[in-house]
């Protein structure tokens, strides 16, 4: 309880050195918040491409129904093949006529009979869409093949810069706060100078007087850890409904409140290493 009281006496007698140190750590937890609500957010995406029909195939108007159920039984021994789903020619003017119930005239002019049959196949892994879209374009059955080859390389390549980028900033400015954090509590040890030698003086452990510093630096990661998760899941909220009107039918937001919490225990577990290994490294260093 002492050591509980002499940390909160030493932020207290330097409220600037603090202030300092807290919003260093905010600034970093807010960042890893941020990182972590678009490495979510971009992994969701993916999935909701991967889990929707990714390469469509058109049939030529002669083929048979027992061809086009054997093609589909060779795609599924890839096992690469999340789902298949087969348009017939009558579901595919069903869908004609949905699009288009506003225009009459269209309605007319086309039958079930000019429509072509279809296969919507969506894969296991997006890596996989090129060798099905391949194998599609060169069956003899297949007339047209529609791959979204540019949307779906494009999301999978920003995602692994994001996480490349994203992890290498977040190294970046943890070492920065370790810094910055080894700096500050080496000033305040320094103005405590002679308070600790008279307690050396008087008996005192090297612990009883290292443990107060050590807290301290737990302190000021834990506070800016919740303030920067606090923060940013402000901003995440406030910017949710126009988020989830620009990415109408991606079903990201809102995100759930198990993710936020865990995402909050997350980092103050590490708030609580950052700030532990930065006050041990200041404690080594100016309290000899």
């Amino acid at each position: 309880m002492k050591t509980f009281k002499t940390t909160w006496h030493n932020i207290r007698r330097s409220p600037y050195q603090a202030f300092a140190a807290v919003f260093v750590m905010t600034l970093t937890f807010l960042f890893i918040s941020f990182f972590t609500f678009l490495l979510y957010g971009s992994t969701k995406a993916i999935s909701y491409f991967e889990s929707r029909p990714q390469v469509t195939a058109f049939f030529r108007q002669e083929v048979k129904q027992t061809d086009i159920d054997n093609l589909k039984d060779s795609l599924m021994k890839t096992d690469k093949i999340s789902s298949i789903k087969f348009v017939s020619k009558e579901d595919a003017l069903k869908i004609y006529r949905e699009q288009n119930k506003n225009d009459p005239l269209l309605l007319e002019l086309v039958t079930a009979d000019i429509l072509p049959a279809s296969l919507e196949i969506s894969t296991v892994k997006i890596e996989d869409l090129s060798e099905i879209n391949n194998t599609l374009k060169d069956s003899p059955l297949v007339s047209e093949v529609v791959f979204q080859k540019d949307v779906v390389s494009v999301l999978t390549s920003w995602t692994n810069a994001l996480r490349s980028i994203g992890l290498g900033l977040i190294i970046v400015l943890s070492l920065v706060s370790i810094f910055i954090m080894v700096i500050i509590i080496g000033i305040k040890i320094s103005q405590k100078k002679q308070d600790i030698e008279i307690m050396r003086l008087i008996g005192a452990g090297g612990w009883y007087i290292r443990w107060p510093f050590m807290f301290e630096g737990i302190f000021y990661g834990c506070v800016g850890a919740i303030l920067g998760w606090l923060i940013s899941t402000g901003a995440l909220w406030y910017a949710t409904p126009f988020l989830s009107l620009f990415l109408k039918g991606i079903p990201i937001f809102p995100l759930p409140l198990v993710f936020l919490l865990g995402l909050l225990g997350i980092e103050i577990i590490v708030a609580i290493v950052l700030g532990t290994l930065s006050s041990f490294v200041a404690v080594l260093r100016y309290l000899k």
